[in-house]
This record gives C-alpha cells, sequence and structure tokens, in this order.
C-alpha cells in the first residue's frame, strides 16, 4: 500500500474540534493552525485544489461566552456557534492569508445537500471559488439547524461536500491514526486496519464510542462517512492529526487507514446519471450535435432542435438524435420553460434571450452520458462543446 495525496485533484480535508481548539479554553491553537495552512499551500502549489470542512466554531464560542460545562442545550450551542464561527473564519484568513491564499466561509446544513435546487446551488458556489483559487471552509450552519435537520457532526457533512463537489480525496485529520480491530483504549492487541474496501458488518463492528470531550464524531461517524465516500467514487483517509503538518504527512509515515472506492468519482456518477435518475424530458439534436457528443463534448443551445417535458435545472432529461434513438443522457442546466426558448440560438445570446446570465452549455460534458461509450473514454475527452458560444 503506497497511497498518497500527490496524485489528488480535489481534496475536502475535515478538521477535528479536539485539534483546532483547546476545549478547556475554548482558545484556536494557533501553532497548529498555521502548519496547517502551510500543508494547504503545498498541496496547492501542486495544483491539488482544497476544501476544508472545519468543526470547532462551538468550541471556540462556549469559552467567550462561558459556556465551558460539558452539555449544553441546543439554543446554547448555537450561541456558542455564532459566536465562535466569526473568530474561526478570521483565524483562517489570517493564517492562509500568509501564503496568499483567500478564504470564504461557507455554512450548509442537511436540507442544503437533500433538496436539489440547493443542492446545485450550493456546489455551484463551492466550484466557483475553487475556479477563482480561493479555499472554501465549510462547517453546519449551527446557528439556523434544528436536529431534525443537522448532520449532528462533520465526518458525514465532510462526505456529503466530497460526494457533492466530485473529490476524489477525503482526509479525516483525527485524534486517532485510523481504525483498530478493537479499541485501542480498551485492548491492548488491537491492530491498525491500513486498507478497507468496503464498510462491511465486521468493518462496523470494530468502532467503538465516540471519546471524551466536545467531539460529536467517533469511528462510528468516521465509518458512515467512509460509506458515504465511497458510494461516490472518493477514496477516504482516517489519520492522526495532533502532530503539526499533519496533512503534509498523510501518505508519508505509513500511518492512517485508508478506504479505497471501486470506481472513481467522475465514473461513478456517471454511472449514477446512465442508470439511477429518472429522465423527466427530451432534447432532440441536430445531425452536428449528435457527431460532436460522440466526441466528447458538451451539449450547448445551438445543438439542440426540440426541447419535451416538464423539468427543473439540474433533472436527468434523455438526448435523442434527428431519428428519436436515445444517444445519451445527462443533467440539463437550464428548466424546461427556459431550454426551450434559448434552444436553437448561441450560448452569447442567452443573457439577451433569458434576462440573466447561464450557463453557455445545455448539458455540461461533465454531466452528460454517452450511451455506449466507455466511461474512461469519456474521462478522458476533455476539450470542447457542440456549436459556437
Amino acid at each position: 500500500m503506497n497511497h498518497r495525496l500527490d496524485d489528488a485533484r480535489r481534496v475536502v480535508v475535515k478538521v477535528g474540534s479536539a485539534l483546532l481548539a483547546d476545549e478547556e479554553k475554548g482558545a484556536i491553537r494557533s501553532p497548529w493552525l498555521d502548519a496547517l495552512a502551510q500543508d494547504i499551500a503545498a498541496l496547492r502549489a501542486r495544483g491539488t485544489e482544497v476544501v476544508l470542512v472545519s468543526s470547532g466554531a462551538v468550541a471556540v464560542g462556549r469559552g467567550h461566552l462561558g459556556l465551558l460545562r460539558p452539555q449544553l442545550r441546543l439554543e446554547e450551542k448555537q450561541a456558542a456557534a455564532a459566536c465562535g464561527q466569526i473568530r474561526l473564519a478570521h483565524a483562517y484568513q489570517e493564517a492562509l492569508a500568509r501564503h496568499d491564499l483567500s478564504v470564504a466561509q461557507v455554512l450548509l446544513t442537511l436540507d442544503d445537500t437533500e433538496e436539489r435546487r440547493r443542492y446545485l446551488n450550493a456546489r455551484s458556489t463551492i466550484e466557483t471559488l475553487l475556479r477563482l483559487g480561493a479555499i472554501p471552509v465549510i462547517n453546519e450552519n449551527d446557528t439556523v439547524a434544528t436536529n431534525e435537520i443537522r448532520y449532528g457532526d462533520n465526518d458525514r457533512l465532510a462526505a456529503r461536500v466530497a460526494a457533492m463537489i466530485g473529490a476524489d480525496t477525503l482526509v479525516l485529520l483525527s485524534t486517532i491514526d485510523g481504525l483498530y480491530t478493537a479499541d485501542p483504549r480498551l485492548d491492548p492487541d488491537a491492530k491498525l486496519v491500513e486498507e478497507v474496501h468496503a464498510v462491511t458488518p465486521e468493518i462496523l463492528a470494530m468502532a467503538g464510542k465516540a471519546p471524551p470531550g466536545y467531539s460529536s464524531g467517533g469511528m462510528v461517524t468516521k465509518l458512515e462517512a467512509a460509506r458515504a465516500a465511497m458510494g461516490a467514487g472518493c477514496r477516504m483517509v482516517i489519520a492522526d492529526g495532533r502532530e503539526a503538518h499533519a496533512l503534509g504527512a498523510v501518505g508519508a509515515d505509513g500511518r492512517g487507514t485508508w478506504f479505497i472506492p471501486a470506481e472513481t468519482p467522475r465514473a461513478q456518477r456517471k454511472h449514477w446519471i446512465a442508470a439511477s435518475l429518472k429522465p423527466m424530458g427530451v432534447l432532440t439534436v441536430d445531425a452536428g450535435a449528435l457527431a460532436a457528443l460522440g466526441a466528447g463534448k458538451s451539449l450547448l443551445p445551438a445543438g439542440v432542435a426540440r426541447v419535451e417535458g416538464s423539468f427543473d435545472r439540474g433533472d436527468a432529461v434523455r438526448v435523442v438524435g434527428p431519428d428519436g434513438s436515445e444517444i445519451a443522457r445527462g443533467l440539463v442546466a437550464y428548466t424546461a420553460s427556459d431550454a426551450r426558448r434559448i434552444a436553437g440560438h448561441k450560448s452569447r445570446e442567452i443573457e439577451e434571450i433569458l434576462g440573466y446570465r447561464g450557463r453557455d452549455e445545455m448539458i455540461h460534458r461533465d454531466d452528460l452520458v454517452v450511451l455506449g461509450q466507455d466511461n474512461g473514454e469519456q474521462d478522458r475527452t476533455r476539450n470542447g462543446a457542440t456549436g459556437t458560444p
């Protein structure tokens, strides 16, 4: 086994509360955060995109509000989060600014990754921030979330974010260096499990209870996160984050547990689009678009001859050729009514027709599956789009 972050394209890093904040004083561990910022800068210098999912807002805020007893009511946690989040964001901003890296704060609730339109908006925002070179720092929106719409821990939130943005690697920095065959605090013979290819009942049985303190996670939630990440084609590692430069050491010192999916994020997404979603409409394309789709290009409005059905942005649609035979499936970037208005038009005309500037593509190639074409072949085709913008 030789897993490293050198080949990672897009990494989500989850930072545990116990690593970032002094639980007794509610203060941010600035030297540790500075070392993390250096590791992030090194990844960025290699061309790797980085997203942070950071705990710690409640732990930091409760110290400033004097709420240091172990159990807090929901409204007290929300107050602590509101107080701590601004301090946390400022600390990240200062640490990463030393490396000329911009920071953006993104607060999510469970509904934001389950309700389709909000999911698309959140994904679009994070994608845009990455494209502009910023480091998104994500946390649960504790100040508005109720028990019914909470993740409950940032391990599962990190896995949802990794799946949402098509990350290839999820790093859970924790106070333990991986999954053991038994709880190492109780069993001196427990051994580190270095690699997992499926979260089976036997693997789940290895998880113990959450450690004491302000952390809401534990090995059970990490395994649930692993199952979600692997289902999206994203590999995951549980690594010890207690020492400085823990992120830079991932994969270098041989410690940690890697969870390896059977497919890549792109291949898994293509399979999901092709086989798991019910098409809500049909786009008929012209001969030029038909040929371009076969070459792995995106579908632009100029190549669409007809729009049928009732669908919203982000819904799955069938793509058929001039003879009516299905050639592809994809996630459409416009509602049915807007798609009808821009069909056959150049992308540069979209704003004039609709009154707003949407995407150039009717279906982007990353959201398109050409039936009968190997996913790996589609992944290798990286250039161009149908029609002229």
